[in-house]
């Protein structure tokens, strides 16, 4: 199975960014750690800070994944564009966040991903990630 993991804006600062809100990992070393989880699992991983990016992203993974877990990160309250992007696409698609966003700011409680997404996992650290992992092998 070939899983494409997709992160947004700011989540290349894990492991530095806010530790008592998404911890003291980077996401290279949690990646690793699913990569040696999973064996049986081909992962890609794309990170970018710029909205056009994340949509080729999931564009191109969407021809060569079997099932993509995206964090939009705060592009999730913004971006039109990435669930256009979702809903033109194949592939299942986990939305992903770390931090529980209904239990913060009230602008993110707009979402334009989840409707456009087979599911969201939120609020359970980079745990979340393992979790859409499972829900992808299950779908075979």
């Amino acid at each position: 199975m070939k899983i494409a993991i997709i992160n947004g804006p700011n989540l290349n600062l894990l492991g530095t960014r806010e530790p008592e809100v998404y911890g003291s990992a980077t996401f290279e070393q949690y990646f690793q750690q699913l990569q040696q989880q999973y064996p049986q699992v081909s992962f890609t991983y794309f990170q970018s800070n710029i909205e056009g990016e994340l949509v080729t992203a999931l564009q191109q993974a969407g021809t060569a994944a079997d099932g993509i877990i995206l964090n939009p990160a705060a592009y999730t309250h913004t971006s039109v564009a990435i669930g256009d992007a979702i809903a033109a696409i194949q592939p299942p698609v986990v939305e992903v966040h770390i931090s529980n966003v209904h239990a913060r700011e009230s602008f993110r409680q707009v979402n334009y991903v989840s409707a456009k997404a087979v599911g969201t996992i939120t609020g359970l650290g980079l745990r979340g990630y393992q979790l859409a992992v499972e829900y992808l092998l299950g779908r075979v």
